[in-house]
C-alpha cells in the first residue's frame, strides 16, 4: 500500500502545481484529524486550499463540489468510497483518501484513490482515514512524521487500536511521543478516577456511569484512592478495579471490551489520554463546531479553551441522551432493536448513543441497534452491532434502501459506513415507510442467519 501511496502523492503534487485545493472531509474524529493532517501538509507546501467538513456526502453536496472542477483539485478524506457512481464522467482527477467499503467496478482513471480494500492484503493494510492521510503526507515529505499524533487520534477515534494491522503498527512506531499501558479502557486515564468513572460512557457501567454516589461506592469497595488516575494504579489496584467493573456488568463476562491499551500522547505540551482527545474532537464537530475541532487539532490555545467548554456540554448531553434512550419505547425483534428518538435526542448524538448502548450489558452479541433522530427535514439513521461478530450493517442498510427506493423512487437516501457501523439520511415524511421496510429487511436477515 505504501508504494501506491507514493504514486498517488506524486500524482497529486503534479495535479496541484498551478491549482488551488478543495479538502472535503467527514465530521467525526477520523475525518477531522484527516483534514488537520492535510491542512498542515498543504500549509507547509504553501498551497492555496479551502476546507469543507460534512456529515455525509449527499447528491446535492457532491454535485455542488464537482462544479468546482477543473478550477480546483478536490481531495476527499475519510469519505467518498461509497459515492463512486457520481464520479463516472470526470473531466479532471479527484483524490480520495479513505477506508470505507468500495465498489471496485465503479473506478476509472480520473479517480485517484487510496483505500486498503483495493490492496492485495486488506487486513494488513487496514487503516483509518487519518492513517491514510498521514502516510500520504509522509510520502510528500518525511518531515511530516510529526503529524503522526493526529493519525493516532484518528485511529483511536475509529476504534482501530486493538489487533493493530501492520500499517497501523507502523503508524504507532512513527509516533515518538506516544506511551502505551495495559489497563481498563476507561478514559481519561490522566484524570482522577472519581471523574473518569462517572463520565464513562464507553464502556457503560450500570450504577456508575452518570452516578456520583455509585462511583464512590465502587472505589470504597476496592480501597482505591478516588483521586488516583488509571495511569497511577499498580497491577493489584488495576485488577481490583477491573473485577468491580465486571461485577456491575453481570450480563457480560468478557473483558475484551473493557481491557486494552491506554494511549497517552503529548498534546499541547501535556500528557493527555488519546481517547479523551478523540472524544473532545468528536464532541466539538457533532455539536456544530468543526472549525474549533480542527483548530484544536492544530494546537491553537484559544480553540483549546473553547473545545473544553463544548466537551463539558457534550458529556452532559450524552448522559442525558443515554437516559432518554434507555426509557423510550423501542421497536424490538429477534436480533434487532430500533430506537426512534424523533426530536428527543440530537441527530449528532444518536450514533454515539447507539455505540454506547452496544457496549452495555443489556444486549446480546450480534444484536443490531438502529438509532433514528430528526435532522431538519430528514431522519438520521445510525446502525451499530453489539460485539465484534454479526451481520454487515452497511449491506443491511443498502438492501433496505434498495427496497425502500422501489416504493419511494423520489428519495435521495444514500448509505455510508462499514461492517460494524453504518448510516444514512431519509426524508422525515417517509418515516413510517422506512421503518416498515427496515423491519422487513432485518427479519429477512434473521431468517438467512
Amino acid at each position: 500500500m505504501l508504494k501506491k501511496i507514493d504514486a498517488i502523492a506524486k500524482d497529486f503534487l503534479e495535479a496541484t502545481k498551478d491549482k488551488p485545493i478543495r479538502i472535503i472531509s467527514h465530521f467525526d474524529t477520523d475525518g477531522i484529524t484527516s483534514a488537520a493532517i492535510l491542512i498542515k501538509t498543504f500549509q507547509r507546501l504553501d498551497k492555496k486550499f479551502t476546507v469543507n467538513i460534512v456529515k455525509g456526502l449527499t447528491e446535492d453536496i457532491i454535485k455542488k463540489e464537482l462544479k468546482r472542477q477543473p478550477n480546483e483539485v478536490i481531495i476527499f478524506s475519510d469519505l467518498a468510497s461509497g459515492s463512486l457512481n457520481y464520479f463516472q464522467n470526470l473531466k479532471a482527477p479527484i483524490f480520495i483518501l479513505d477506508h470505507h467499503e468500495i465498489d471496485k467496478t465503479k473506478l476509472n482513471d480520473n479517480i485517484k484513490i487510496l483505500n486498503h480494500h483495493l490492496t492485495d492484503d486488506p487486513k494488513a493494510n487496514e487503516a483509518t482515514g487519518a492513517g491514510v492521510c498521514y502516510f500520504f503526507a509522509k510520502a510528500i515529505s518525511e518531515s511530516n512524521q510529526d503529524l503522526s499524533p493526529l493519525g493516532i487520534i484518528g485511529m483511536i477515534g475509529d476504534r482501530h487500536e486493538s489487533n493493530l494491522s501492520k500499517i497501523n503498527q507502523k503508524l504507532v512506531n512513527d509516533c515518538l511521543d506516544l506511551n502505551i499501558k495495559k489497563g481498563l479502557v476507561i478514559y481519561p486515564a490522566t484524570r482522577p478516577l472519581r471523574r473518569a468513572l462517572e463520565w464513562s460512557t464507553s464502556p457503560y457501567i450500570p450504577g456508575v456511569t452518570g452516578n456520583g454516589p455509585g462511583v464512590m461506592e465502587l472505589l470504597r469497595e476496592t480501597g482505591i484512592d478516588y483521586n488516583k488516575t488509571l495511569l497511577e494504579l499498580n497491577e493489584n489496584e488495576m485488577s481490583k478495579l477491573l473485577t468491580a467493573v465486571m461485577v456491575r456488568r453481570t450480563q457480560q463476562n468478557k473483558t475484551e471490551d473493557i481491557l486494552g491499551n491506554l494511549y497517552v500522547l503529548k498534546f499541547f505540551n501535556t500528557k493527555e489520554d488519546v481517547r479523551e482527545i478523540s472524544t473532545l474532537i468528536n464532541a466539538c464537530s457533532r455539536l456544530g463546531h468543526s472549525d474549533i475541532a480542527i483548530s484544536y487539532c492544530l494546537e491553537n490555545e484559544k480553540a483549546k479553551t473553547q473545545a473544553l467548554d463544548i466537551y463539558t456540554k457534550y458529556k452532559q448531553e450524552l448522559v442525558s441522551g443515554l437516559k432518554v434512550a434507555e426509557k423510550m419505547d423501542k421497536i424490538q425483534g429477534k436480533g434487532f432493536t430500533i430506537l426512534n428518538a424523533k426530536d428527543e435526542i440530537k441527530d449528532a448524538l444518536i450514533g454515539t448513543i447507539c455505540s454506547m448502548l452496544a457496549g452495555s450489558p443489556k444486549y446480546t452479541e450480534g444484536t443490531i441497534l438502529i438509532g433514528m433522530a430528526y435532522s431538519e427535514n430528514n431522519i438520521k439513521i445510525s446502525a451499530r452491532i453489539v460485539g465484534d461478530e454479526g451481520r454487515n450493517l452497511k449491506e443491511v442498510l443498502e438492501k433496505t434502501i434498495i427496497t425502500f427506493k422501489k416504493e419511494n423512487p423520489e428519495t435521495t437516501a444514500e448509505v455510508g459506513g462499514h461492517h460494524a457501523a453504518a448510516g444514512c439520511l431519509v426524508e422525515k415524511d417517509k418515516e413510517e415507510s422506512f421503518i416498515k421496510t427496515l423491519k422487513k429487511e432485518l427479519e429477512i436477515e434473521i431468517v438467512k442467519v
